[in-house]
């Protein structure tokens, strides 16, 4: 029985076989498959030929249990998953050697866009988190609020002009962008707009069309990686899709969050004439959600926190770490989900951002830029109290190495984002009530 492998560090831990498993199963979704049984079937295969070797004064490295595992994958023939295991092997080992990685890009994004936000934070002076804290000093933070609650109200009426010009042969309008970019306010509010020119957006709530969580993949931690878009029934979405713009109803299925399955439908849903089909999600530029739409009737606007905002290093604070922290706040209000377990699953969040939406951007219409230059105090302040427990746990889970990165870039920031509590101060419709709650808009 082999007990024990041997890491690319040296370490000598416990052998898991359901590692195996998870990461098979992994690389069978991510090319359309959903056979946990094959996964199963592969992991016995690889264990029963590592027990066929000897390794009497040694064991087994995490390289040559990889390699089986290619190997098994090929002789019983899962080319396609064979292919997606090695990509995702190789996309691992660029990772470690610190190389840009072939398949994940974030360098698409407009110049124009940064330097539309870049210019307007020298223009309002909060370029750097000291500037904020002079900001709350002077007594200009509502100020700084009002101006930032505008800039995004400006943002959503370029989007919706944009949109007035499509309207002709527009049966689609997708809004798509990472986790906690914004996408249901920018929704709500493109939707709100094109209301007072006689159009409805009728929203498909893709988070209906989930696969049962229990078809996920589950690591050994107990969490599920649900953050791909091979997670959504595509097959069932699109046949939706084509009913809907032929002018057939459909029933939208209901998906049960707390049970983690779809069960009975959430009602029957048509399009009217001036009506137009809203699609939020996640991955709404990813080619395959939308296939049964043409190309020219539907419009993709993508939403991001396009923040230029610099610590006292001289260096930007990520776009991911803030829409994290709104995460960490919303899930934590809305979700029971506590910061620590967001903090610990993000690395798929991140994963599937890279792979399967950033890396799509350019294929987007517009670009519309979601972050509020004032957020990060408010926000830092519903988190601070959780840094104790972000450093307990994740000394109890050394494997977790990257969200120990997150740790320490989140315990700099804290360290230097001045406190700001006031919540009052947040208008009833704006954003961040997204995510810290106690908005006017109906989620």
């Amino acid at each position: 029985m082999i007990q024990k492998i041997v890491k690319r560090d040296g370490k000598v831990v416990d052998f898991n076989p359901e590692k195996i498993t998870f990461a098979v199963f992994q690389a069978a979704i991510a090319v359309g498959g959903r056979d946990k049984a094959m996964a199963d079937s592969i992991s016995r295969e690889v264990v029963r030929q590592l027990e066929a070797r000897s390794f009497e004064k040694s064991y087994p490295t995490v390289e040559e249990v990889q390699d089986l595992v290619e190997k098994c994958l090929i002789e019983e023939g899962h080319a396609k998953t064979a292919k997606a295991y090695i990509l995702y092997r190789y996309e691992h080992s660029l990772k470690r050697a610190g190389q840009k990685s072939l398949a994940y890009s974030s360098d698409n994004v407009p110049y124009e866009k940064l330097w539309q936000a870049l210019n307007w934070a020298f223009d309002h002076r909060c370029v750097t988190l000291d500037d904020l804290s002079q900001i709350i000093e002077n007594k200009s933070y509502e100020k700084l609020i009002a101006d930032s609650e505008s800039f995004y109200q400006q943002e959503i009426q370029r989007a919706v002009n944009v949109l007035m010009n499509q309207l002709e042969n527009l049966r689609a309008i997708i809004v798509a962008g990472p986790s906690s970019s914004g996408k249901t306010t920018t929704s709500l509010k493109i939707a709100a707009a094109l209301k007072q020119k006689g159009y409805r957006l009728k929203t498909m709530a893709i988070d209906n069309y989930f696969f049962d969580l229990n078809t996920h993949p589950k690591d050994s931690d107990g969490d599920y990686d649900f953050e791909t878009p091979q997670a959504i029934d595509l097959e069932l979405l699109n046949s939706h899709f084509k009913d809907l713009l032929a002018g057939k109803s459909i029933k939208v299925p209901y998906y049960n969050f707390k049970k983690g399955c779809r069960e009975g439908s959430a009602g029957e849903m048509n399009l009217g004439a001036r009506d137009i089909l809203l699609i939020d999600s996640l991955h709404g530029l990813h080619s395959d959600l939308t296939s049964a739409i043409a190309g020219d009737e539907k419009l993709k606007i993508y939403v991001e926190t396009l923040a230029q905002l610099k610590n006292a290093k001289g260096r930007f604070v990520r776009w991911s770490d803030i829409r994290m922290m709104r995460r960490m706040v919303r899930d934590k209000q809305f979700r029971n989900y506590n910061p620590v377990q967001t903090l610990t699953h993000w690395h798929y969040v991140r994963r599937s951002e890279l792979r399967y939406i950033i890396s799509k951007l350019q294929s987007a219409n517009i670009v519309l830029n979601t972050y509020l230059p004032y957020e990060v105090p408010l926000l830092v302040n519903r988190l601070r109290n959780y840094l104790a427990a972000f450093e307990k746990d994740l000394a109890e889970k050394p494997h977790h190495y990257d969200a120990l990165e997150r740790f320490e870039r989140l315990k700099d920031l804290f360290a230097q984002v001045p406190v700001y509590t006031d919540e009052n101060r947040v208008p009833k419709q704006s954003l961040l009530r997204e995510f810290i709650g106690g908005s006017d808009l109906s989620y």
